[in-house]
């Protein structure tokens, strides 16, 4: 009886969810002289009421603070919403500042998801012959911080950098932010006059290369790496090597005091050029017939890189995870089946979803810093759901 009982109170919960679709209309996006094809749902076979629906629960707080959603199937922005919400105040209660409407031209944090354009910039660097290969020890690329070349951490590479896999000490998912007990926090608050010092001067505690361990701080170093090899800072490189190509004007980075640029999570950007980075690599590293990307980079970042799988990310719904080159990988269901994505994922409900199965690009932009984010539920249950053809 017991059994029986909890089935009928589940059926009776499912029956009377209540569908908020009708607080939805579908406009298709606008043509906005970019560089984005655009176009309609229709066109793409994508089911406008099951993205109403989702629109609905958006609406009323079902998924906490989703910001903006973008979806660029076969070649066109076929759906784009942005929504109210706060922007991001790190003092400020659950790290909201002020409340407002979020648009196609508003810069919003990009958190981690900074980690994977870092990660394009090395590529493209690589690629030029700036830096020589990701197998070369770091410390080649750190003329200051050579006195931290000592017990082990001399065989650090680029790649593993790259893939947090470097072996240092470091800790910034046991415990939350608003802490010096959690790494990240503790070098933005007490290390900006020499953030690679507070990385550098870490314990090594792994063999490099052999065990995953996020560490934010690593990307901070991958930024000066670059500086060093090429003579620009992040900002300047990116700029003229990977939005310039992409027609990205309008971006803005956060550094440390002594000017050093905040790779770990320090860009903001709107959710359309966002989405650019999406879909450039989507197309192979190509945009506009430009090669802006290496094919072979673009592999590398979407293949989990030796041991990093099985990974659970605090703060997401996504279960267990790969890392590869600063891109996170993982499959989704869908009605055409699993379908494997890779991801540029930051704190809040950041996100590039690429899916090239189904020749798909999604972003997300959001505010949910205390809660967890709900992506894995709004792509199965909805977006990918919504798929006719």
């Amino acid at each position: 009886m017991k059994t029986i009982s909890i089935i009928i109170i589940l059926l009776f919960t499912n029956s009377c969810e209540k569908d908020f679709s009708s607080l939805y209309s579908y406009d298709p996006p606008e043509f906005a002289n970019d560089g984005i094809h655009v176009g309609t749902l229709e066109e793409v076979e994508l089911d406008s009421q099951m993205l109403a629906k989702v629109m609905g629960r958006i609406y009323t707080n079902k998924y906490d603070q989703v910001h903006s959603i973008l979806i660029y199937k076969d070649g066109k922005l076929v759906f784009e919403e942005y929504m109210e919400g706060n922007k991001y105040l790190y003092e400020g209660q659950y790290h909201y500042g002020n409340r407002i409407q979020w648009d196609k031209d508003c810069l919003h944090v990009t958190m981690s998801a900074t980690k994977s354009i870092v990660s394009a910039c090395i590529g493209i660097a690589v690629d030029k012959e700036i830096i020589y290969d990701v197998d070369e020890p770091i410390f080649n690329y750190l003329p200051d911080h050579q006195h931290f070349k000592t017990s082990g951490k001399e065989n650090i590479t680029i790649e593993q950098l790259l893939t947090m896999s470097s072996g240092l000490e470091f800790d910034e998912w046991s415990t939350g932010h608003g802490s010096s007990a959690n790494d990240i926090d503790r070098i933005h608050w007490e290390c900006q006059d020499n953030p690679l010092a507070c990385v550098l001067e870490r314990s090594l505690i792994e063999n490099p290369g052999e065990k995953f361990n996020y560490n934010s701080g690593g990307t901070i170093v991958l930024g000066e790496i670059l500086r060093n090899a090429s003579g620009l800072d992040m900002a300047e490189f990116a700029d003229e090597h990977l939005f310039d190509p992409l027609g990205i004007d309008s971006v803005a980075w956060n550094r440390f005091e002594n000017g050093v640029i905040a790779g770990d999570g320090g860009l903001k950007m709107t959710s359309r050029d966002m989405l650019k980075v999406g879909i450039c690599f989507l197309n192979d590293g190509i945009w506009n017939e430009q090669q802006v990307i290496s094919k072979n980079w673009v592999e590398l970042s979407k293949v989990d890189y030796g041991n990093n799988t099985g990974i659970n990310v605090p703060g997401s719904d996504l279960k267990r995870q790969g890392y590869g080159y600063s891109w996170w990988t993982g499959t989704l269901d869908s009605p055409k089946g699993a379908l494997r994505y890779y991801a540029a994922s930051g704190w809040g409900g950041q996100k590039i979803f690429v899916i090239d199965e189904v020749n798909m690009v999604v972003v997300f932009t959001g505010g949910n810093y205390v809660v967890k984010n709900h992506h894995r539920e709004i792509m199965e249950r909805f977006i990918l759901a919504a798929m006719t053809g």
